[in-house]
């Protein structure tokens, strides 16, 4: 899909957090991606909002699909009056009032029904005005469930996440969307990274396997950018080491598919440069079907069984990565002389 002409200026991932006081816990953004529908992004986003709200912590899921809207399902909430499509419309600027209340304590929704299918997307202005709202709201977690695609505003979501998740299942079809959506991603982001106009023209050229320069691979670009600006060569590659994607392998039935976030992480590493993480798997479990027919998150529906306890297992990692995130703001904003006011 290609961008209406209001999504061709860059969106400006600095902008959902300029202003904000780095000394106030803003919330914890978790965007959960993959590139192909049907591999369990609403599924994971539910059942790790569930997790999470268990164990304490503020939530708030957001079904940022407003083309396939279905987490208010997942979650067995109601459909609800207002939703994000009436923010993107225009019709509400405060998200709070967009909140539904969810049968589990502390976790809230904000739902994607009753979308504008002719005009879905938001535009960037109001991307970024979205993203602001939700690191100020007052909550612990904002965990955002993305549409399937690489389409821009699907991408600017997972970049402006304090973690950005890659759902993949253990199939052919789904495995190649990851790889795509991982690519469309980092090009991305390397191209707002980027100052000079030919550098980013040259970003813009790699995004095409078939360009004319023969850029394969990131390091291959690196070389042409380094040719052209050293600053930018540099800046490249600090983007580079920053953009660190954390994988999920759903529906896991043997060994070999266990090991296939370990294989799609080492292709990271060899022809992106990219250290992602891999962040766990969840394995097949007949009781998944039973839970999404009864309207209930799995981990609520079963949750002694194996898959529940490999999604716990995944909340605790990204509570973990809050509790880290939070530290380095508070020593990045704390004085650096050893003087007392």
């Amino acid at each position: 899909m290609t961008d209406q002409p209001r999504d061709r200026q860059p969106f400006d991932t600095g902008a959902a957090t300029r202003g904000l006081n780095p000394q106030r816990d803003s919330a914890h953004i978790v965007s959960v991606g993959g590139g192909k529908g049907g591999v369990g992004k609403s599924f994971l986003v539910a059942n790790l909002a569930v997790c999470l709200a268990r164990a304490g912590h503020r939530v708030v899921a957001v079904d940022s699909d407003l083309e396939g809207a279905n987490l208010h399902t997942c979650l067995g909430a109601p459909v609800p009056r207002a939703s994000l499509a009436d923010f993107v419309a225009q019709r509400e600027e405060d998200l709070t009032k967009l909140l539904v209340e969810t049968p589990i304590p502390n976790l809230h929704l904000i739902a994607g029904t009753h979308a504008n299918l002719g005009d879905a997307q938001p535009s960037h202005l109001r991307r970024v005005r979205l993203m602001r709202s939700l690191r100020q709201m007052n909550t612990d977690f904002v965990l955002l469930d993305l549409g399937a695609g690489v389409h821009s505003s699907v991408l600017d979501y997972f970049l402006v996440g304090d973690e950005g998740v890659v759902v993949l299942s253990p199939e052919p079809t789904s495995v190649e969307n990851a790889y795509m959506f991982i690519r469309a991603a980092f090009y991305r982001r390397m191209r707002l990274a980027m100052v000079g106009h030919g550098v980013r023209k040259l970003v813009t050229a790699a995004m095409d396997q078939r360009n004319e320069k023969g850029l394969q691979t990131p390091l291959d670009l690196l070389r042409e950018i380094e040719t052209l600006d050293k600053a930018d060569g540099a800046r490249f590659v600090e983007t580079m080491r920053a953009f660190r994607p954390r994988i999920v392998i759903n529906n896991v039935r043997t060994a070999e598919d266990i090991k296939l976030g370990f294989a799609v992480t080492s292709v990271c590493k060899k022809y992106f440069g990219i250290e992602a993480d891999y962040l766990g798997y969840v394995n097949q479990d007949d009781d998944v079907r039973l839970s999404i027919a009864a309207h209930k998150p799995l981990t609520e529906f079963r949750p002694k069984s194996d898959a529940s306890i490999y999604l716990q297992r995944i909340a605790r990692k990204l509570m973990l990565a809050r509790e880290q995130s939070q530290s380095q703001k508070t020593n990045a904003a704390a004085p650096q002389n050893g003087f007392r006011s």
